[in-house]
């Protein structure tokens, strides 16, 4: 029993629950947050480019190149992002706030230098010009940064300064890409330095305001990497997530859908922009989910499992789970409510308000609008399930329905090819299905044997995870070690 009890305390600590609450109570800012605003700015962008008039191969080519970079900078930092996060949650409730910012730098080093090279060997024999493929490899950079900053940012709450540096990325991009545009620098160049402008001062903004939060570290730059070890579910998760959400774009420019813009970039306008716009429906379950959960469910949630630490009765204990179970159910319908609203209302007119709004739009596209939004509408009820299976530390039931949407949307994506083209988004609409399906019975069983899994599963002996990353880390933590002290010498 003192075995047991030891866990239970660790568990509901710096490495349990009230932690994991932290880490993933925002992850889903994380996820969908650099989607949105990527997605606002290739809009705007697209706007000003037409409005400009930049011919039509140079504004393909504009949104393919940010696009290509938007997502090659999301999946690079999908694998660390909600391992990031709880690492912080971790050094938040142990008070080590030096190791913040170290780990901050650190993990971003060890995404640009793997993404850099990654991204940088396809810019070569992509077929951009040498100034386009540096812009775009800049562009990556700041996304990188600014990506990994959000996850930090959110851990500790800031939504009023994340929303700030939105709002100025988006309109200085704006004002400098008009005034470039004015001097007479060519479309693609003119507005691709104004996005890699606006994302600097976001990616200034955001560090400024980490610095304002934390004290700088010399050490520890790299122990997030045994979080990996430890949490190694978790860093799939994020990636199978972002594969699941991106996967169906990437296949449809190598379906009959594609058009060969410039070298390897490649597009799908007829699927992408509907794509893109209907995504942004999901803003409404995305900060729901977060205001709600904060307000009703956290405190039945924390004063359930506060009873295991204090050695509440079993009869507290049943009612406390009772009470807790019945504010996610109902917090779970109104999230679905609200996303099926915000869904339809997006169908209904939707169609009206792109009318005005110079992306081209025809019956197809406008088709292939209606379906995505109810995809997305899907996939948002279904990751805010995946991120309360986190809540409840099940880690394995969030990776199998994570990736069952990775490999749902992959199979169903490249099934829906064979068919015509008017059932092209059916392959993501089914992939998220699946989604929701799997998280929401993973969801009821395991919380209907909730008492098992906190008193039986967890190990009698606490045992740290060391492995490849854990190596890793103690590696370059060495390497960074004898570079200062030469610098000090």
């Amino acid at each position: 029993m003192a075995g047991i009890g030891f866990e239970l305390k660790k568990l509901f600590n710096s490495r349990g629950l009230f932690a994991s609450f932290r880490a993933y109570g925002y992850a889903g800012v994380v996820c969908t947050g650099p989607m949105l605003l990527g997605i606002v700015l290739l809009l705007g962008v697209m706007y000003l480019c037409d409005k400009t008039g930049g011919s039509r191969h140079s504004r393909e080519l504009l949104v393919c190149m940010i696009t290509y970079t938007l997502l090659f900078s999301l999946t690079v930092t999908s694998f660390l992002s909600m391992v990031v996060t709880r690492f912080i949650a971790d050094m938040l409730y142990e008070e080590k706030y030096d190791m913040v910012l170290p780990s901050f730098w650190g993990s971003t080093g060890i995404m640009l230098v793997a993404g850099g090279i990654l991204y940088g060997i396809f810019l070569i024999f992509s077929g951009a010009g040498l100034l386009d493929g540096l812009l775009c490899l800049w562009l990556f950079g700041e996304l990188t940064v600014t990506w990994n900053a959000m996850s930090y940012l959110t851990a500790i709450k800031d939504y009023r300064g994340i929303m700030l540096s939105f709002t100025a990325a988006i309109v200085i991009t704006f004002i400098s890409g008009w005034v470039l545009l004015m001097l007479g620098i060519p479309h693609v160049e003119a507005l691709l330095i104004a996005v890699a402008v606006g994302y600097g001062v976001m990616l200034l903004w955001d560090v400024i305001l980490l610095y304002q939060y934390f004290p700088q570290g010399e050490k520890g730059a790299f122990l997030f990497l045994r979080w990996v070890d430890q949490f190694l579910p978790l860093a799939f998760t994020g990636f199978f997530i972002n594969i699941g959400l991106f996967a169906h774009l990437v296949i449809m420019w190598v379906g009959p859908l594609q058009v060969q813009v410039q070298g390897l970039f490649v597009g799908a306008p007829y699927h992408d922009v509907p794509a893109l716009v209907a995504f942004l429906t999901i803003l409404v379950t995305t900060v729901n989910f977060v205001v709600s959960v904060e307000v009703n469910f956290y405190p039945k949630y924390k004063n359930y499992y506060s009873l295991f630490n204090d050695k509440g009765a079993v009869g507290d204990i049943t009612q406390a789970g009772e009470e807790m179970l019945k504010v996610l159910n109902v917090e779970l319908k109104y999230t679905a409510l609200k996303q099926l609203l915000a869904t339809a209302l997006a169908i209904s007119l939707g169609g009206l308000l792109l009318e005005y709004v110079p992306l081209g739009f025809n019956d197809l596209m406008e088709g292939y609008f209606r379906t995505l939004c109810v995809g997305y509408g899907i996939y948002a009820v279904a990751n805010t399930i995946l991120l309360l299976l986190l809540y409840f530390t099940d880690y394995k039931g969030a990776l199998a329905a994570s990736g069952c949407f990775a490999g749902g949307t992959v199979l169903f994506t490249v099934i829906s090819l064979f068919f015509p083209r008017v059932y092209y988004g059916f392959g993501f609409l089914t992939g998220s299905a699946v989604f929701f399906l799997i998280a929401a019975f993973r969801l009821d069983y395991y919380t209907k044997r909730l008492p098992y899994y906190i008193l039986s599963v967890q190990p009698v002996v606490a045992r740290e995870k060391r492995g490849k990353f854990s190596r890793l880390g103690f590696f370059l933590s060495k390497k960074l070690e004898r570079s200062q002290n030469s610098e000090k010498i």
